[in-house]
């Protein structure tokens, strides 16, 4: 009876940490869409404006441009800053997802809850409304209505694109379609999700600081950057192989029957589960030394893990 009332108390208290971040949540992805809204209303009109809009609006939980904002809040950035900077990196996540998502990658047809682009608009539109996204991405952080230096805004410019390439984002794509059906050690796993998810998640922590101009904790903030980014895809991995369709808002079970190298199918579930709380912790540890200005922050990290919960 006791051990039962213990798991109602966990659980109840996860279901309270998940509704109080989801309204902190709400109101970044409120500011973040209006942002894009107005931006690509000022676009010239073209046929591939709708499937962008349908693969970038309304657009996930936002967890990325919450760590800007909560990382901006250290540093004291100007908020309306810190939401043009996520709006660039929502459309550079929305490009992946819609790439991600063709038939010759992960072939999925679902996503947030509703058909993806490809399964939408067709497969080559979808393909060059991800070009386009990727493209708009750079077009919001060079614009006059960002107040910052143009040196900063090309250092930004040139991390995001570092991000998303071969060393980033496309090149941990290409590396988790190659190591499919094949055993992976855990360096080249992590170095894989590293890529694949943790360099952006990386731009997301490191931009505030390059933006304070605060430079000698630019390494501090991109080694937790990567941590996040790991933390999330081994979150993400917890939800698709334990959670459902209808919570996830894409299909699960996916990556075993694909053969995915996750640190699941390396691990197995409990050890991955553990090894979840172990990099969380050591980066909870990180950031300690910012002391109650990174409550915030904290309150991210721990929900990006709760989440699979």
């Amino acid at each position: 009876k006791a051990s039962k009332e213990l798991s109602h108390s966990i659980r109840d208290k996860i279901q309270d940490i998940k509704k109080k971040m989801k309204k902190k949540l709400n109101k970044v992805a409120k500011d973040i869409n209006l942002f894009l809204k107005k931006f690509i209303l000022k676009q010239k009109k073209t046929e591939l404006l709708k499937p962008i809009r349908y693969g970038l609006l309304p657009g996930g939980k936002k967890i990325r441009s919450k760590l800007i904002i909560d990382i901006g809040k250290i540093f004291k950035i100007n908020y309306h800053k810190l939401i043009q900077i996520g709006a660039a990196v929502e459309c550079i996540h929305a490009y992946s997802l819609i790439h991600d998502d063709l038939p010759c990658m992960d072939n999925d047809r679902l996503r947030r809850g509703k058909l993806s682009t490809h399964a939408k608009f067709g497969e080559s539109t979808a393909i060059l409304a991800g070009n386009s996204l990727l493209t708009i991405a750079f077009e919001i952080l060079s614009q006059p209505t960002l107040k910052i230096d143009y040196k900063t805004k090309i250092s930004l410019i040139l991390l995001l694109s570092k991000s998303s390439g071969h060393t980033g984002i496309a090149g941990g794509q290409y590396s988790d379609l190659k190591f499919e059906g094949k055993k992976q050690s855990l360096k080249k796993i992590i170095d894989m999700q590293v890529n694949k998810t943790g360099k952006l998640f990386s731009f997301c922590c490191v931009a505030p600081v390059i933006v304070s101009k605060k430079n000698k904790y630019i390494n501090l903030f991109n080694s937790i950057g990567s941590k996040i980014g790991l933390l999330f895809q081994i979150a993400d991995d917890l939800i698709d192989y334990s959670g459902s369709t209808k919570k996830a808002g894409k299909k699960t079970r996916k990556d075993s029957k694909k053969g995915k190298a996750t640190l699941i199918s390396l691990l197995g579930y409990k050890n991955t589960v553990k090894y979840g709380d172990k990099v969380k912790l050591d980066i909870l540890n990180k950031i300690r030394k910012f002391g109650n200005k990174t409550k915030d922050l904290a309150d991210t990290i721990n929900y990006i893990l709760i989440r699979s919960k």
